[in-house]
């Protein structure tokens, strides 16, 4: 499974890319708001170090708005994945950016139904948003397990990314479906590292290590 970091924090997405666990990276206005930074400096920090796609959205709500951004944004990094949401507008603006050689990332996807639609589009990814689904009471993966299925059954070469992640169950969970790549936050990728036993294994090993005689 590849490991895009869910983030704009490009020091956080650094230390990710020091430990090996940077396969891309996933950004949102959302995220880059929240950095307070030029999003071109913000893009161009991150490309200079992580070579997989990194994910930068359109905000536009009609395709010609969203391929005048789409084909911006390619134009920044060799790199870029466009994520578009998942509207017939989105759609028709993906399929365009197929034809013409640009990555996609449908994004806002909730249900196995949009994520067929995304992949006759083109999309070479698509973002079923799990955390949000579980939020308000659906199984999330449960989506991610459909897609999964659906994608099998046709031979689509689009990639999930299982998006929205709360917690290390979701990774896991994501993980045994097959599911191609998961959109993990830093603070998730931490808790994934820790396990109390590691932890108080450590500690003995190092309580008995004081007592080993020296010379």
């Amino acid at each position: 499974m590849k490991f895009f970091i869910d983030s704009a924090n490009v020091e956080a997405i650094r230390k990710a890319h020091e430990r090996g666990m940077v396969d891309g990276v996933t950004t949102n206005p959302s995220l880059v708001a929240k950095e307070g930074r030029d999003f071109r400096t913000v893009v161009d920090e991150i490309a200079s170090f992580v070579k997989g796609p990194i994910s930068l959205e359109v905000v536009s709500e009609d395709a010609e708005g969203m391929l005048k951004e789409a084909r911006e944004l390619n134009s920044w990094i060799d790199n870029a994945a466009i994520k578009v949401p998942m509207t017939w507008e989105g759609l028709r603006a993906v399929k365009i950016c197929a034809d013409e050689g640009i990555q996609t990332n449908v994004t806002l996807v909730f249900s196995p139904n949009q994520a067929l639609l995304a992949a006759k589009a083109g999309a070479t990814f698509v973002s079923p948003f799990i955390g949000r689904l579980d939020d308000v009471g659906q199984v999330g993966m449960e989506v991610i397990e459909g897609t999964a299925q659906i994608y099998a059954n046709y031979g689509f070469e689009t990639e999930i990314i299982v998006a929205s992640i709360r917690h290390p169950i979701h990774v896991y969970e994501a993980a045994l479906i097959g599911a191609d790549i998961a959109t993990i936050p830093p603070n998730v990728l931490d808790k994934m590292v820790h396990h109390p036993l590691t932890d108080v294994g450590i500690k003995r090993f190092l309580d008995d290590w004081k007592k080993v005689p020296k010379k």
